[in-house]
């Protein structure tokens, strides 16, 4: 008995003694080893199976960029001393283990995934390091597997556009935090960003404008360039979704091709497609097939969200009403629901999976082929009818992962819901700390979690960086650790260590340690608030002492005035691809979806 209490004391210690490996999200198990291994030019990484050359491959060109080493690449794994394998073991998809003793680093593990999640859990450890001739690192252990598969962010490129290499910096971030699904919010009502061959005014007139600019030059990504970002996340082990809104949110498109058009009430002029005509579902299924031949993710979110703020021009319609006599539908709902129905079964025949926020939940749809997002924080019922009608779900809620809510009592630019807003820890919590009390929580049926970033008061990406980060950071724990491993006080210590990641990279970032290091980054809005640090705030209760950004990010941002915005122009525009500052009319817009509940 005391032999197992000694065992488990020293195990326990080992552990413990391992909290200073910064990695971000926390490994499920870390055990200090002896000895140290010490990297250089003159180390080899080598592969047992072929299929792991491109992930070597990623690994020499991260650690060049990172280290300024040049490692040697070599398709079999004898001679190497960094050893990528794939072997049997913990079949879940992502778990690894990495092993580092003084002359050789192993990384395995049943799965592509977790060979790339174990190298990026070294180059985590490489990257905490200061740069030099040799890099030693600490002999340990680590076995590691996610808590969800589904560990995804959404960017929304309706209301404001960011281009390619924006989303390329996003994936490179969500890769360097074992994320794994890039949900693109393509389409709103402000702007169609898709190209669609069959329909090409969707991009030519329903790209015009955004949500600060209604008459912008049309921004869009070629369906050449939708599939070189593909392929770039592809390489990151990042899935793409894409999101075309119906029936609600398709402003941009009724635009573009009215004739299709649900009509206008005060406030939200043509938000629906007309449900009444089949040349609405030819239409919306052409659009489908072309989207779902593109992306090979073999999923399409038909958004499905708000159509209530618009759907009171159904009933003013005649030619609406009258189909909804004919087929004995008792309200617009009912109509709506029949909508959703016939769009749902063109991805289903093309054999993918539905994806929908939350209001879909009550559509009647095939339970094995259908992805729940939860996003109404103050409607637990629709998340329990969810799980209840046998939807797989992620979790997404308004409190705490959206990201277009502020990150600090005193920042004035985005939202609260009643006050409350989205700080790091809040989003490192997630789910236990909002949910412990929702046994839906326990169901095998919630699959993940999701941050969400709409982008009405972000035009900048400087604002853009703003928002994500270190927000980011509680995403990847979020999704990835376990709630029995989670201790916030360990987790701040980690990211306190990893800003200096996010300054080597040119990030800025809120500092939630410091809050005056960053000025607030404000696109639209108040005029910023330069805020003085108070004389006693310069050293907190551990001796961390914040030091203040100097040079280009202690000034205040260019996109800090009233009515700018940058954002990366599609090339067809005939300019550019870098950003370019766009100017807003100043116009109030109404603010009642979803996306700015």
């Amino acid at each position: 008995m005391k032999f197992k209490i000694a065992l488990v004391f020293l195990l326990f210690s080992g552990y413990l003694r391992a909290q200073n490996v910064n990695i971000i999200p926390q490994p499920k198990s870390v055990i200090n080893g002896t000895g140290q291994f010490t990297f250089s030019n003159h180390s080899t990484v080598g592969v047992n199976d072929a299929s792991l050359l491109p992930i070597a491959r990623y690994f020499q060109k991260q650690v060049s960029q990172s280290a300024g080493f040049t490692l040697a690449v070599d398709n079999k794994d004898a001679g190497s001393v960094i050893h990528l394998l794939l072997t049997n073991g913990d079949p879940t998809a992502g778990a690894y283990s990495l092993k580092i003793v003084a002359n050789e680093i192993t990384i395995s593990s049943s799965n592509r995934d977790g060979v790339f999640y174990g190298v990026i859990s070294l180059l985590q450890m490489i990257k905490d390091q200061p740069r030099g001739e040799t890099i030693n690192l600490t002999s340990l252990t680590i076995t590691d597997t996610p808590r969800y598969q589904w560990r995804g962010l959404m960017l929304d490129e309706s209301r404001h556009f960011f281009g390619m290499e924006k989303v390329k910096q996003i994936l490179d971030w969500m890769a360097y935090y074992k994320l794994n699904k890039f949900h693109w919010h393509l389409t709103d009502a402000q702007g169609w960003r898709l190209e669609i061959k069959k329909y090409p005014k969707l991009t030519l007139i329903g790209g015009i404008g955004n949500y600060s600019d209604s008459s912008a030059d049309p921004q869009y990504y070629t369906q050449a360039q939708i599939k070189e970002i593909i392929a770039y996340a592809a390489e990151r082990y990042i899935t793409v979704i894409p999101e075309i809104d119906m029936p609600g949110h398709a402003t941009a498109a009724n635009k573009a091709y009215p004739q299709f058009s649900g009509g206008s009430v005060e406030g939200y002029p043509n938000f629906t497609f007309n449900p009444a005509i089949d040349s609405t579902y030819q239409y919306l299924g052409n659009i489908i097939k072309e989207t779902n031949a593109l992306f090979p993710a073999k999923m399409v979110h038909l958004g499905g969200d708000e159509v209530v703020l618009g759907v009171k021009a159904w009933s003013l319609n005649p030619s609406i009403a009258g189909f909804m006599q004919k087929n004995n539908f008792a309200d617009v709902a009912e109509l709506e629901r029949y909508f959703f129905k016939r769009v749902a079964d063109t991805v289903t025949s093309l054999g993918s999976k539905i994806l929908a926020w939350d209001e879909a939940t009550g559509t009647n749809l095939p339970a094995d082929k259908t992805i729940i997002f939860w996003w109404r924080q103050n409607l637990p019922g629709q998340l329990h009818l969810a799980i209840q009608k046998g939807y797989q779900v992620v979790l997404c809620p308004r409190l705490p992962m959206y990201f277009d809510f502020v990150q600090d009592a005193d920042h004035i630019s985005g939202r609260r819901w009643k006050g409350v807003y989205n700080t790091v820890g809040s989003v490192y919590g997630f789910p236990e700390k909002q949910l412990q009390a929702n046994e839906d929580l326990q169901s095998k049926q919630i699959i993940g979690v999701q941050a969400n970033i709409w982008t009405e008061m972000i035009g900048s990406e400087k604002r853009l960086d703003f928002m994500l980060f270190p927000r980011i950071a509680g995403l990847a724990e979020a999704g990835w650790t376990a709630p029995e491993l989670k201790d916030e006080e360990a987790f701040n210590n980690r990211l306190k260590a990893s800003i200096k990641i996010y300054d080597a990279a040119g990030v800025y970032y809120f500092n939630p340690f410091d809050k005056f290091f960053h000025d607030e980054a404000i696109d639209f809005g108040p005029k910023i608030r330069k805020m003085e640090r108070p004389a006693d705030q310069n050293i907190d209760d551990e001796g961390y002492r914040p030091r203040r950004r100097h040079g280009r990010s202690s000034k205040k941002s260019s996109h800090s005035s009233k009515h700018s915005s940058s954002s990366s122009k599609h090339s067809s525009s005939k300019k550019s691809s870098s950003s370019k500052k766009s100017s807003s009319s100043g116009k109030s817009q109404k603010s009642s979806h979803k996306k700015r509940k």
